[in-house]
């Protein structure tokens, strides 16, 4: 439980990039930034995180959680402190090109330290727990990844309300700490020895009853050293095949995978696994050779893409909604509504992450159904949150989108690592879950790109409009000359294509939920033909 607290206490510390649109508005005001510039700035944090996941994953497999965790720390201060300078000194009628890079160069060490400190908590926490209870505990994990916005943007909005330089001061310290924190207590706990057991006629019992079966047909199945013979023997003495598998005798955990160059008749054992792993254990060139990892990776680009995208921009988008036809635009109060978006988003995210890991256990262990299912549920809810935001007109009724959003995001982030454990394996989760990661990557740049400009070409026919309403800047001292005022017209076009990548990831989450039940399926019935044989 330590270890778990402990965990958690990292990835709070990990998902400050998630508190990006609590100051990017303001920032984009204080150094003359477009809707644009924002968003490549935004993406730099996220491709720091995602493009050294699958670095950072290696590092911890192989060495550890020290490296990662004083990486992070470093990382994390010297990031916001970066962007903190920046900002204070301002600039005059347009940003430098050297302030610019400077920005981004320090929120993409944000994202490198995010990414290296959620990968050392969530493989401890995986490897820690066994697997009736590994979707909750990771779900808890991330959970905190999701709730760091909301726990920073209001511990910096109750002792310095609406002072940005404070904010940025409290994340280069009260991220660092706990990472400091986490060398000392987050620590591999081992699992005791595996209890279940393989059965002729029974099939797989306890725990182990359902395992999901991975497109190169290994599956890997816990047993004691003596496992009933009559399903699983090994090769004679004169060198003939008995079974359709070899199982060494000095190993509790064995990794079964058919061997394609022989008949049904005749299949060797092609690897074995030393150790204990609750999965398949695929990695490397051979994920990448996988169906499998491409329909993760496709699903999982689609989607966090949408998420990226809506809350890298949630932030101009309550401004858009509020300065609409507003005469007596107030920035305190619009600063209010954006931070208000900011933190119902942190909160849901939060709330996602820990029910997608107890829905997802509950399918696996009571309903017996592949955990990939929770991607349909997933889907679904990107597709409600972009629909209601498309309907919404008045700021006060953004929330609700934001809400079905935050859950959604939360949900995908909450049960991807399970996912990656039933298909691949637990050896190699970090680096894995770190090629996983690398999906953000397109779906985020494609959406918040095309939504930057989308905002930029509003605010441009504003500025050309004779009746636009860019009087009110002088009179309502609205934040940034790139405003625009048409409310959602704004950037609802953005939403509409969003929409419809979040049905196709809808269909084919469906599909994965059944091509992996049939594969299953198959593969029991083929334990039990080898059996009887």
């Amino acid at each position: 439980m330590l270890t778990l607290v402990g965990s958690i206490l990292v990835s709070l510390s990990s998902g400050t990039n998630y508190v990006y649109s609590a100051y990017s508005p303001q920032l984009g005001a204080r150094l003359h930034l477009s809707h644009t510039q924002l968003n490549v700035i935004g993406l730099a944090g996220n491709l720091g995180v995602y493009s050294s996941s699958p670095i950072w994953g290696r590092v911890v497999d192989s060495k550890g959680n020290r490296i990662p965790l004083i990486g992070a720390c470093t990382c994390l201060f010297f990031g916001y402190l970066g962007i903190k300078r920046i900002y204070d000194d301002g600039a005059g009628d347009t940003v430098s090109f050297l302030h610019l890079a400077v920005l981004i160069v320090c929120t993409f060490m944000t994202g490198v330290a995010g990414s290296a400190g959620l990968a050392a908590a969530m493989n401890t926490t995986a490897k820690s727990f066994p697997d009736s209870a590994r979707g909750t505990t990771t779900g808890l994990v991330l959970s905190g990844f999701g709730l760091s916005a909301f726990f920073f943007a209001t511990i910096a909005s109750v002792a310095f309300p609406g002072d940005i330089s404070a904010l940025l001061l409290v994340l280069a310290i009260g991220t660092a700490i706990p990472m400091l924190l986490g060398l000392v207590i987050v620590r591999q706990v081992p699992l005791p020895p595996a209890s279940s057991r393989l059965g002729v006629e029974g099939g797989l019992r306890g725990r182990e009853e359902y395992q999901p079966i991975p497109s190169g047909d290994a599956a890997l199945f816990i047993s004691d050293n003596d496992s009933h013979d009559a399903l699983l023997n090994p090769i004679s003495a004169h060198g003939q095949e008995v079974s359709n598998y070899h199982v060494p005798e000095a190993s509790t955990a064995v990794e079964l995978v058919q061997d394609r160059s022989v008949s049904r008749g005749s299949r060797a054992t092609r690897s074995v696994s030393r150790g204990r792993h609750d999965g398949p254990n695929i990695y490397g060139k051979q994920l990448w050779l996988t169906p499998d990892f491409h329909l993760l990776f496709t699903i999982t680009a689609l989607l966090s893409g949408t998420g990226l995208m809506y809350i890298n921009n949630v932030g101009s988008i309550s401004q858009a909604l509020y300065a609409k036809g507003n005469p007596d635009y107030d920035q305190l109060e619009s600063a209010r509504w954006q931070a208000a978006q900011v933190s119902t988003l942190s909160i849901c995210n939060f709330a996602g992450r820990v029910l997608i890991g107890l829905i997802a256990d509950f399918t696996r262990i009571r309903l017996r159904l592949p955990r990939v299912y929770c991607f349909c549920l997933v889907s679904a809810l990107f597709v409600v949150s972009q629909v209601y935001a498309i309907n919404v007109e008045d700021v006060t009724h953004l929330w609700k989108a934001t809400v079905l959003l935050g859950l959604a995001y939360g949900g995908l982030f909450g049960i991807c690592p399970t996912i990656i454990i039933d298909w691949f394996g637990l050896a190699h989760l970090s680096e894995n879950w770190g090629y996983v990661s690398l999906s953000p990557l397109l779906g985020g740049n494609l959406f918040s790109l095309m939504f930057g400009r989308n905002l930029d070409a509003h605010a441009s026919d504003d500025d050309s409009s004779t009746h636009s309403p860019l009087s009110l800047i002088k009179r309502a001292a609205l934040p940034n000359d790139h405003q625009c005022f048409d409310g959602r017209e704004c950037y609802v076009s953005s939403l509409y294509v969003t929409v419809a990548a979040c049905l196709f990831a809808l269909v084919l989450s469906a599909w994965a939920g059944i091509r992996d039940q049939r594969k299953t399926a198959e593969t029991k019935r083929e334990l039990v033909w080898d059996a009887e044989e």
